[in-house]
């Protein structure tokens, strides 16, 4: 009994390294940007960005592709540097942000390749829409420790989304052809997480 009883213990925390190595961080807000752009008239890009993020994240030293991302935005903090388009895009003709405040994006897989994650597939759901979405990530740093004694590391990413897959749907014709708006939106992801 005495001998059985240490082998048991042994062999439970060799059965699952995985959770003593998975770490959680948070999103840093201050050095994070989701940054996007979306034709003008079809013929220049005209680019924006949120101001309110937040998230964290859980990822696995040992098995990355048992990591996860949740990321919270404000739609209202949309900043495109220009006021009247900022409030015509908080409006009910495109993100409503009233009706619909925050959207999110929730992974459901990650890939990863030399153990560090390539691919983050998950759900973006935005202006009531739930849709699957890939995030291409292009860097994944490795940790350093900051001059106040936190870890930290950072990533970039980046998406397209059809507008009109989540509801956004707003558009004018031009007697020329062509649109407004368009609807690819491309998104750009910089992001800096502490670990907690």
């Amino acid at each position: 009994m005495f001998i059985l009883k240490p082998i048991f213990l042994i062999t439970l925390f060799l059965a699952i390294p995985h959770f003593a190595l998975a770490e959680n961080w948070k999103i840093d807000p201050a050095h994070t940007s989701v940054e996007f752009k979306i034709k003008h008239l079809m013929i220049s890009w005209v680019k924006g960005s949120f101001n309110d993020v937040k998230g964290a994240v859980v990822f696995d030293e040992t098995e990355p592709e048992n990591s996860s991302v949740n990321v919270q935005i404000a739609t209202a903090s949309v900043d495109t540097g220009n006021k009247k388009r900022d409030d015509h895009l908080r409006s009910p003709d495109f993100f409503d942000v009233a009706s619909y405040p925050v959207m999110s994006f929730v992974s459901k897989k990650v890939t990863v390749a030399n153990d560090v994650p390539t691919q983050i597939n998950g759900e973006l759901t935005l202006h009531g829409e739930t849709r699957a979405v890939t995030l291409d990530v292009e860097e994944f740093s490795p940790t350093v420790t900051d001059p106040w004694g936190n870890t930290r590391r950072g990533a970039s990413a980046s998406t397209k989304i059809n507008r009109r897959d989540f509801g956004l749907t707003w558009n004018k014709a031009l007697e020329a052809g062509g649109v407004v708006v368009g609807e690819e939106v491309r998104i750009s992801l910089e992001v800096e997480l502490i670990k907690e």
